[in-house]
């Protein structure tokens, strides 16, 4: 089966009132990807999508609560969020499947990692990840704290791809405001990460990806370093002239490095 290439959108049903809506891309026969999104919400992987379904099948997933998505009052944590996936993966019935993550979309897959007792994953990729704590917990970014315009700065190396805060309708505000207290109810406190989640790693067999855009002012390429180095089989593969979201700054190398992954070590794992 192919899905359309615009992508299909489909509301999967997970028990205890919890739905996920899940866009589609590519052949349903081809390899599975289930492709996370970071605090900036499916928009920002989008385009990735698509390109990652030029030879995958590609599943991005709405977090619930982000962009007008329902979420159930006791769905509240990243674990939730990973524990979801998994059983996403189970209800469609997919295995060896490639989690990439983007930003706290990266911490989703790693807990994923920590939980997939039914070997549904055959790899991760983490891009500019969130969710250890390297050294100090200040080292993460706050857009709260810091306003849209100075974070854009951190998140992007290319002043082309910074949004003018002058130029978002009050539409568009109100959707960035409310994916932000959503982002705060799954990863506010501690912010942006589990302080134990690091030593934790190590338990995570699968083949790992780390790209990390050189320039990310949002958590630094040291910050990258120290998450490749949890795991115990790691790559970590830097980028030049991006910054917090290398897939969209720089798409072709970014994609470029995630099929050199997949062709060289998950047909070794």
């Amino acid at each position: 089966m192919t899905v359309p290439a615009a992508g299909a959108t489909r509301i999967v049903e997970l028990g205890d009132g919890l739905t996920v809506s899940v866009a589609e891309r590519g052949d349903a026969g081809a390899t599975a990807v289930l492709l996370l999104h970071g605090g900036g919400g499916p928009r920002s992987v989008a385009g990735f999508a698509a390109e990652l379904a030029e030879d995958n099948y590609v599943l991005t997933p709405v977090h619930p609560g982000f962009d007008g998505t329902p979420r159930p009052a006791w769905f509240d944590s990243v674990g939730d969020l990973a524990v979801a996936y998994l059983d996403l993966l189970d209800r469609l019935d997919l295995s060896e499947v490639v989690v990439i993550g983007s930003s706290v979309g990266g911490w989703i897959a790693a807990e994923m990692g920590l939980r997939d007792t039914r070997r549904r994953m055959a790899g991760l990729v983490l891009i500019d990840a969130v969710g250890i704590r390297a050294s100090d917990p200040r080292e993460i970014a706050d857009p709260t704290t810091l306003g849209p315009a100075e974070f854009g700065k951190l998140t992007f190396c290319n002043p082309a791809f910074r949004v003018a805060p002058a130029t978002l309708t009050d539409e568009q505000r109100a959707v960035m405001d409310a994916n932000l207290r959503t982002l705060a109810v799954y990863a506010g406190d501690p912010y942006m990460h589990d302080p134990k989640l690091r030593r934790r790693l190590r338990r995570v067999c699968m083949p790992v990806l780390v790209i990390w855009g050189e320039q990310d002012g949002v958590a630094s390429i040291e910050y990258g370093l120290v998450y490749a180095e949890s795991f115990p089989h790691a790559r970590f593969e830097p980028i030049s002239e991006a910054g917090h979201l290398p897939h969209l700054e720089q798409p072709a190398v970014t994609l470029k490095a995630v099929n050199q992954f997949v062709a060289e070590e998950l047909p070794r794992a």
